[in-house]
C-alpha cells in the first residue's frame, strides 16, 4: 500500500514539474506571449519610439525610446519585412538562439505522452501477472494456487467427525505420502486423482485439508474457477505452472475445489472445442496422465455437482476414486458437535446425543453454526455457561429461522394464524403415520407467521407410501381449518408454501415412485430440464399430452383426497382444535408435551425449556406465510417426501 502511495506521487509531481517547465519556461509556449500586441509594436517603430530590440526566435523583447521595457510575440506566419523596418527607423538591433532548441529535452519533451502510456500499461500488466502469483508480463499465466506451509497446517482427521467411511478411503492416500516405499515395493499404485464427492457443507475441503496435514505435506489448493479467464490459453498455462510447482514440492497433495467449474462436459460451450474452459480442462486431463505416481504428487478434488462432470475426467487412471461425504447420521452428527463444542463453556447438563438426535439432515456446517449461535446467545444474555435451553433456542433458529417478535400483527391475523397451526398440529397427531410433534409457535420466524415443527426419533433412508400420504393430509390441516372455523371466503394466502409442497409431493408419487394404480410403476418425465452425458440438452416433453392429462388428473385426486381426510379429522376432533388454538393465542408457544396434556385437560406453562421436552430428529416444517409463493425461511424438508 506505502509502494502503491509513494509511486504515485512520484508521477504527480512529475506531471507537475514537466507542466511548470512546458508553461513556465518554454519561450514558444503560450504563457511567454508579450504584453504588447504586435500590431501597437509595428505602431511604435513606425513612430520611431522604439529604441533596442532583442530577437530569440519569434519572441521580441526591448526597451522604449521614453523608457520603459516590452514584450511581444511575432505571429506564427512571420513578418519579412520587420528586419528592413528596424533598420530604417534606426532601432539597435540584437538576436540570440532560441534556447535548448532541438536539445535532447525537446526530443524527450515531444516523447512524453507515448512514454506515459507505455509506462502505465506496463504498471497494469504487472499488476494483472501479480495476481497470478508470478509477477511481470509473464506472470499472467502463472498459477493461482496457494500453498499451505507446513507451519500453517493445523487440521488433522482429529478435526474431522462424522464422515468416517470417508476419512478410512483416504487413509491410505496418507500412509503412501508417509511411506511411499511400503507400496512401491509391492508393485501397488495409489489414485492419481481422489474425487471427494457431497453435498454441501459436508466437510469436503476439511477433509482434503485433514489429508495434507495428516501426511505433513506441501498442499496447493486453488478454485476451478481460478484457471479460467477470458484469453483462451492463460488457463492451460496457469495448469501447466501449476503441475511443475507440484512436481517441485513432491510430496504433496493439490486441491482444486469446485472442480466441476473447469471440468464441465466438453461440447457444450458455443465455441466448440476452441473455447478457454474447455483448453484448461484438456491439460489438466494431460498432466494428470503425464506423470508417474512415484513423484508422490495426489490430485484430490472436490465437487457437489459429479454428474456434469466430463466422463474423461473420470475414468480409470485420473479421478478414478470417488469418495463419498455424505450428510451425518445421528452417530456422525453427535461427533460433529463435540468437534465444534470443544472451546464452548457448557453446562454440565447439556446432553449432545440429544441434540444430535433432534438434528437429522443437518450438514457439518449446519452443526457448526448451531454450536455458535448457541454461544452467541449465552453471551448475549450474559450468562457464564452455555445450557440446554441456549441450544434449543439456536436449533430453533437455525431451523425455523430467527423470531420476529417486533412484526405487528393484528388481532384477527393472530386468531386465523393460531387457528392455521392449530390444524396442523391437530392432523399430526391423529393421522396413521407421523413424526413426534416438537414445537407449536405463532411467533413469525423469517418468512412465515407461524410454525408447526415434527421431528422424526430417527433419521428416515426411505419413506412409505402411507407415510406420504399422511404427510399430504398435514400438509392441508391449516388451509382446511381457517376454513372450516372461518369460512371459506376468508381463508388466507397462508397456506401458499403447504399447497407448494404438497403438489411436489403428489406429483413425485404418480410420475415418479410409481405409487398410482392408473400410471402403473413408470416413471416419466414432464417439461423437466433432460441432461445427457452431464450435458443439458434443453427442455423435453417425454409424455404425451393424454399421459400429462392423466398425471394432472392423478395428482388432482390424490390431493383433493388428502385436504379432504384433513377436514374429517378437524370435524371430529374441532373441541380440541379450539382448546389448542385459543392456548396459543395465550401462550403463544407450546411443545410437543403441553400439546399433549393440553388435550388430556391438564394445566399447561408454555414456554418449556429444552430439558423438558422429549428428544426428537428433524422435521418437516408447515408455515404459515404471508405471500402467496413464499416459503418459511431455513424450512429443511424436501418437498419431494424425502425426509
Amino acid at each position: 500500500m506505502n509502494k502503491r502511495i509513494l509511486l504515485w506521487a512520484a508521477i504527480a509531481l512529475l506531471l507537475f514539474g514537466l507542466a511548470n517547465i512546458i508553461l513556465g519556461k518554454h519561450p514558444d509556449s503560450t504563457g511567454s506571449q508579450g504584453n504588447l500586441p504586435y500590431s501597437a509594436f509595428l505602431e511604435h517603430v513606425e513612430n520611431h519610439r522604439v529604441a533596442s530590440v532583442h530577437i530569440e526566435g519569434r519572441f521580441v523583447s526591448g526597451t522604449l525610446e521614453k523608457g520603459g521595457a516590452f514584450k511581444t510575440y511575432i505571429p506564427d506566419v512571420g513578418d519579412p519585412g520587420l528586419m528592413p523596418l528596424l533598420r530604417a527607423k534606426g532601432v539597435e538591433i540584437s538576436a540570440a538562439p532560441v534556447q535548448n532548441e532541438g536539445s535532447f529535452f525537446n526530443t524527450l519533451l515531444s516523447w512524453f505522452p507515448m512514454l506515459l502510456l507505455i509506462g502505465v500499461w506496463i504498471f497494469f500488466m504487472r499488476r494483472m501477472g501479480g495476481a497470478g502469483g508470478g509477477g511481470g508480463l509473464g506472470g499472467f499465466g502463472k498459477s493461482q494456487a496457494h500453498l499451505l506451509h507446513r507451519d500453517m497446517r493445523i487440521v488433522t482427521f482429529a478435526d474431522v467427525a462424522g464422515v468416517d467411511e470417508a476419512k478410512a478411503e483416504v487413509e491410505e492416500i496418507v500412509e503412501f505420502l508417509r511411506d511411499p516405499y511400503r507400496f512401491e515395493v509391492l508393485g501397488g499404485k495409489i489414485p492419481k486423482g481422489v474425487l471427494l464427492v457431497g453435498p454441501p457443507g459436508t466437510g469436503k475441503t476439511l477433509l482434503a485439508r485433514a489429508i495434507a496435514g495428516e501426511a505433513n505435506v506441501p498442499f496447493f489448493t486453488v478454485s476451478g474457477s481460478g484457471f479460467v479467464e477470458m484469453f483462451v490459453g492463460v488457463g492451460a498455462a496457469r495448469v501447466r505452472d501449476m503441475f511443475a510447482q507440484a512436481k517441485k514440492n513432491a510430496p504433496c497433495i493439490i486441491f482444486i475445489d469446485e472442480l466441476d467449474a473447469v471440468g464441465r462436459h466438453r461440447g457444450a460451450g458455443i465455441g466448440g472445442g476452441n473455447d478457454e474452459r474447455e483448453q484448461t480442462l484438456n491439460q489438466i486431463l494431460v498432466e494428470m496422465d503425464g506423470f508417474e505416481t512415484n513423484e508422490g504428487v495426489i490430485i484430490v478434488a472436490a465437487t457437489n455437482r459429479p454428474d456434469v462432470l466430463d466422463p474423461a475426467i473420470l475414468r480409470p487412471g485420473r479421478f478414478d476414486r470417488q469418495v463419498v461425504v455424505p450428510v451425518p447420521d445421528v452417530l456422525g452428527r453427535e461427533q460433529i458437535l463435540k468437534v465444534h463444542t470443544r472451546k464452548i463453556r457448557m453446562a454440565g447438563n447439556i446432553d449432545l446425543r440429544k441434540i444430535a438426535r433432534g438434528t437429522p439432515g443437518l450438514s457439518g456446517a449446519d452443526l457448526a453454526n448451531l454450536a455458535n449461535e448457541a454461544a452467541l446467545l449465552a453471551a448475549r444474555k450474559r450468562k457464564h455457561t452455555v445450557t440446554s435451553a441456549d441450544f434449543e433456542e439456536a436449533k430453533d433458529k437455525v431451523l425455523m429461522g430467527a423470531e420476529r417478535r417486533s412484526m405487528v400483527m393484528s388481532d384477527d391475523e393472530k386468531k386465523l394464524t393460531a387457528y392455521h397451526e392449530a390444524g396442523h398440529a391437530i392432523v399430526t397427531l391423529n393421522v396413521p403415520v407421523s413424526d413426534p410433534l416438537h414445537k407449536v409457535t405463532i411467533i413469525p420466524r423469517g418468512r412465515a407467521l407461524g410454525v408447526t415443527m415434527s421431528l422424526p426419533e430417527r433419521d428416515h433412508l426411505s419413506v412409505s407410501l402411507l407415510k406420504l400420504e399422511s404427510r399430504l393430509i398435514i400438509l392441508f390441516g391449516g388451509r382446511v381449518a381457517e376454513e372450516l372455523v372461518f369460512g371459506a371466503k376468508h381463508v388466507s394466502t397462508g397456506a401458499s408454501n403447504d399447497i407448494l409442497q404438497a403438489t411436489r409431493i403428489a406429483r413425485a408419487m404418480v410420475s415418479e415412485y410409481g405409487m398410482s394404480e392408473k400410471l402403473g410403476l413408470v416413471r416419466y418425465r414432464t417439461d423437466e430440464e433432460e441432461v445427457f452425458l452431464g450435458h443439458s440438452i434443453g427442455q423435453q416433453k417425454n409424455v404425451s399430452n393424454r399421459t400429462a392429462e392423466l398425471i394432472d388428473e392423478e395428482v388432482r385426486d390424490i390431493i383433493s383426497y388428502a385436504a379432504k381426510r384433513a377436514l374429517d379429522i378437524l370435524t371430529e376432533h374441532r373441541e380440541d382444535l379450539t382448546r389448542l388454538a385459543e392456548a396459543l393465542l395465550e401462550h403463544e408457544t407450546l411443545s410437543g408435551e403441553d400439546i399433549k396434556r393440553l388435550l388430556a385437560g391438564e394445566d399447561i406453562q408454555g414456554n418449556r425449556e429444552y430439558d423438558e421436552k422429549p428428544a426428537g430428529g428433524r422435521m418437516p416444517l408447515h408455515g404459515s406465510v404471508p405471500e402467496t409463493g413464499t416459503r418459511p425461511e431455513k424450512g429443511k424438508g424436501n418437498p419431494d417426501g424425502t425426509l
